[in-house]
């Protein structure tokens, strides 16, 4: 029978076989949502009439079937669809109706994705902690009382908590991998190019990109072949390649050589959580797989922290400057704070920074001449408190500011390779623990197989479950 807990594969192949329709399937996540949201607020934003008109066209043959089939998604609350209210976390934008899609929605429709409604997402995505000013806080289904991390907190909590297949998500400095982490479920940050989006105001940047959420890494795989491919109003996006992401995934052979690292040498990482990821890495080794972890192997970071920074908040200050002097006091500290501080960058900053990258880029590049993955903790910490804003130490060691602990994931984004989120396991108090795995630029298909075989190996996916609910003031 197909029903929530059905992992996207399989329930994309009883909509194919004709076990199950496209409005069943909708009506299912919909009784879903109402059952477990209450507990999460992960989903505020509903369009389930829009959603049962498309999943009643595709069974009339109106709308394509693609590659998902008539399969329900959620969609991140960053991400415009048509007719849907989108509100970015923004009380700006609180009432916006946007009247066109997304590139990455209008695909996904086009691959027969049925969209159910929107994720809950910090303010314009910033910060690693899923909370704003319109729609509340988002809550962990594992402990209603911990933080879902972000900014693609709502996606993953509702994943987690079975109330779609597939969700979409983006990730600037990890806001894809910290929430995989916080939840326990799979999360892709694609290479640049791999995924179109847009039209975007800054379409040359490399550092934001769109990816899936999925709980198990066969169905991560399945949302990247649906998403991927060139489009005319994204100059980066390049081509869908000739392998399909699963068929990669289903011929998986394990790597020959990987390297873990408990903190990239750059950050404290709580001492559960690096154990558990080693021994997720070391899981490799009942493969045939050698896994090294000295330190000396992992390329140096030390100046990554810096430079990402100051690239951050360029692109802060270029996408937000109006927002600044228009609706200031609309605006959370932090989004000030970093707007301001891409305002006052100099092109001395921005060339430091980017050469501070270049290196990086080449160094990474040397290390993949040997090794086939890059491992390490996604997050440095397990979930902690929803009310938390944000982690402002660990170990005696105090961040500068809000996106300093999520160092270890956002280092890699300058390097332009894709990063997986896998679940590694839990700790003694049963939160969820997420390990990253990092391949060369454009190896998504080398990346998703290994990951699929280290998922294996582990047990997972550990997912949906019910919200374990805790007593926590109403979202």
């Amino acid at each position: 029978m197909i029903g929530y807990r059905s992992t996207a594969v399989a329930a994309v192949e009883g909509l194919k076989q004709g076990v199950v329709s496209p409005l069943e399937l909708v009506n299912c996540a919909a009784e879903r949502i109402a059952a477990t949201d209450a507990a999460l607020n992960a989903t505020p934003t509903l369009c389930l009439e829009r959603a049962r008109q498309h999943a009643q066209a595709i069974m009339a043959g109106q709308r394509p079937r693609g590659l998902l089939h008539g399969l329900p998604i959620l969609v991140k609350d960053l991400t415009d669809v048509a007719g849907v209210r989108t509100t970015y976390g923004s009380s700006i934008y609180a009432e916006h109706i946007p009247q066109q899609s997304d590139i990455l929605v209008q695909r996904l429709e086009n691959q027969g994705a049925i969209v159910l409604g929107k994720t809950n997402t910090p303010e314009f995505g910033a910060g690693a902690s899923t909370f704003n000013d319109v729609l509340g806080t988002t809550r962990n289904p594992w402990d209603t009382r911990k933080s879902v991390a972000g900014s693609s907190g709502g996606s993953a909590a509702a994943l987690a908590a079975g109330q779609a297949w597939l969700a979409t998500g983006s990730d600037l400095g990890g806001s894809l991998r910290t929430p995989a982490s916080f939840n326990s479920v799979v999360g892709l940050r694609p290479s640049p190019g791999r995924v179109a989006s847009g039209p975007r105001t800054l379409p040359w940047d490399t550092l934001m990109v769109d990816g899936p959420l999925a709980r198990t890494v066969a169905d991560c795989a399945l949302m990247l072949d649906a998403m991927v491919g060139a489009h005319p109003h994204d100059p980066l996006a390049i081509p869908a390649p000739a392998q399909a992401f699963l068929q990669a995934v289903q011929q998986a052979v394990p790597p020959q050589r990987v390297a873990f690292s408990p903190n990239l040498g750059i950050v404290p990482v709580d001492n559960e959580v690096a154990t558990l990821c080693q021994q997720a890495a070391e899981q490799f080794a009942a493969l045939g797989t050698q896994v090294d972890t000295d330190a000396a192997v992992i390329p140096d970071f030390s100046s990554a922290i810096d430079s990402f920074q100051i690239l951050r908040a360029a692109l802060f200050a270029g996408w937000h400057q109006p927002h600044l002097h228009q609706y200031r006091q609309h605006l959370k500290p932090e989004v000030i704070w970093n707007i301001e501080k891409g305002l006052a960058l100099t092109a001395a900053d921005l060339a430091q920074a980017e050469l501070v990258r270049g290196e990086l880029c080449q160094a990474m590049a040397r290390f993949f001449g040997d090794y086939d993955l890059l491992l390490c903790p996604t997050a440095i910490v397990p979930p902690f408190a929803a009310e938390v804003r944000y982690l402002e130490s660990l170990n005696g060691q105090r961040f500068d500011n809000y996106v300093h602990w999520i160092a270890i994931t956002f280092v890699l984004t300058l390097t332009g390779c894709p990063v997986l989120s896998l679940p590694a396991g839990f700790t003694a108090t049963g939160l969820p623990v997420g390990v990253q795995l990092v391949a060369p630029p454009r190896g998504e298909a080398q990346l998703l197989a290994a990951a699929a075989l280290l998922e294996q190996q582990l047990g997972g996916p550990w997912t949906p479950i019910d919200p374990q609910w805790f007593s926590c003031p109403t979202p």
